[in-house]
């Protein structure tokens, strides 16, 4: 063997003599060299060729660490059955209980909406913030009407830019946060009492959109891995008035599933021979592990059908609530609704961000948080693996940062969800991702906080709870 062949198999060795566990740092490239006596260079040959492999990773700032690896991973979850029929929709006070139980600082936040807010650069975007302050003028305020400020709506078309989108600066409209831009979507494009197509299971606050405006909720058949069974939506399209169709199409919540690229074609050609608009929530696309983000579908979107929302709430600044929206053909009844609703979005916080763009320091950002990600969703998944009852199923995600866990059926998940709370533990139950109340055995789990011993904790007394 070649002298770093030979040193990546003394790494090989000890972690598999259990020296080395999964998760823990292994030592340092200076380490090593000294230790075998062998150049830095010849070091850093080998561990590149574990990183290769998948026996090791490394994390930003921190060092390298061997891999999770899982003796008995769970099975996916099967495809979801809902019924056929539409339904108006009443899961806002469940989810509002559950939410406010979140807050709680010594509960476990599984259950939590956001990652950690360490992951964030929370002091430089301050930075830019305090400096924003000082640099306002009284025409600061009225720059920031909508569609919003002129050199984040800039900022934001270079970013699809590279995601293949061409989208104007002057076609962004900004908002307070995706929630605010997912409402005046739906509201440009149906009234009360139109039927809106959404994912089962499909995120919560869609629901809430959809009560809040007196519409009624078609849920479709979704596949844990690609998304909304086309075949079904084409089936309900036929048979029932659907006004609109509203889905994430990226690393989906609750699933985590994200839609093939061919898939997504075909959705958007269904969709223009029925004419209807869909409003395509993308948060999470940024937090993609793999070598490239998934395009949106807003990228194969020629009609202007697609309403494409987004915000920096889950990669950046969630506390700054700046959102935003491209509308493509409905873009004057969004910037109405927008005026007629909020009227504006806070100026400093889009002041801030946008030069945190300007000087480049987001894509860093973004790579040490897809890492850190990555890691954390192996760490859950293999003490879901050890803690969790037989026939436990879970989610695969290729990004984000919740995964969708289908218990046995005698589980109940709202029954769960209350014995976690006497542990300081919150979880999602999988009833709120539902208008029909349906996934009674399933959870949705948060792997978006740095993986500690009390995590790992969690997750195992969530497992035995289960089992009892």
């Amino acid at each position: 063997m070649k002298r770093y062949e030979e040193v990546a198999e003394q790494i090989r060795s000890k972690i598999r003599e259990g020296v080395l566990r999964p998760g823990e740092r292994i030592p340092s490239v200076r380490q090593i060299s000294q230790v075998m006596h062998v150049s830095v260079s010849t070091v850093l040959h080998a561990y590149e060729m574990l990183e290769n492999e998948g026996t090791i990773e490394i994390r930003p700032q921190s060092g390298h660490y061997v891999r999770a690896h899982f003796n008995a991973i769970p099975e996916e979850p099967k495809i979801s059955v809902p019924s056929k029929r539409s339904r108006q929709v009443d899961v806002s006070e469940l989810a509002f209980e559950i939410l406010n139980a979140i807050k709680q600082p010594e509960i476990v936040p599984l259950g939590s909406p956001f990652p950690s807010p360490e992951l964030f650069p929370l002091g430089k975007l301050n930075q830019y913030l305090s400096a924003a302050g000082r640099r306002s003028t009284p025409w600061n305020t009225v720059t920031s009407l909508p569609p919003g400020n002129d050199e984040l709506q800039r900022q934001i078309s270079r970013r699809y830019l590279e995601q293949g989108c061409d989208i104007h600066p002057d076609d962004i409209v900004i908002t307070c946060g995706a929630m605010e831009a997912l409402n005046i979507c739906l509201q440009a494009v149906a009234k009360a009492g139109d039927i809106i197509a959404v994912e089962s299971p499909t995120f919560y606050a869609s629901l809430h959109a959809i009560e809040r405006l007196g519409m009624r909720a078609l849920e479709i058949p979704t596949h844990p891995r690609e998304g909304m069974q086309l075949e079904a939506l084409s089936d309900a399209l036929k048979k029932h008035p659907v006004r609109a169709c509203m889905l994430m199409s990226t690393f989906q919540n609750p699933l985590g599933s994200t839609m093939p690229a061919e898939k997504k074609r075909a959705l958007l050609k269904l969709l223009e021979q029925h004419n209807v608009p869909l409003v395509e929530d993308d948060v999470y696309q940024e937090l993609y592990f793999g070598e490239e983000a998934p395009k949106p579908l807003k990228a194969y979107d020629s009609k202007g059908l697609v309403l494409h929302c987004s915000s920096f709430s889950k990669t950046l600044a969630p506390g700054y609530r700046i959102g935003w929206v491209s509308p493509g053909r409905y873009r004057e009844r969004v910037l109405q609704l927008k005026f007629m609703t909020t009227l504006s979005t806070a100026s400093l916080p889009q002041l801030a961000i946008a030069e945190y763009l300007k000087h480049g320091g987001y894509e860093k950002h973004l790579r040490r948080v897809r890492q850190t990600l990555k890691h954390q969703q192996q760490m859950m998944i293999q003490q879901i693996s050890q803690s969790f009852p037989e026939g436990t199923r879970v989610t695969r995600p290729e990004g984000g940062y919740v995964l969708w866990v289908e218990l046995p059926e005698t589980v109940d998940a709202l029954a769960l969800y209350h014995q976690a709370l006497k542990h300081n533990i919150s979880i999602m139950p999988g009833p709120v991702f539902s208008a029909q109340r349906k996934y009674g055995n399933c959870i949705r789990l948060n792997y978006g906080h740095h993986w500690s011993k009390q995590l790992a904790n969690a997750v195992d007394v969530l497992g035995q709870l289960s089992k009892q």
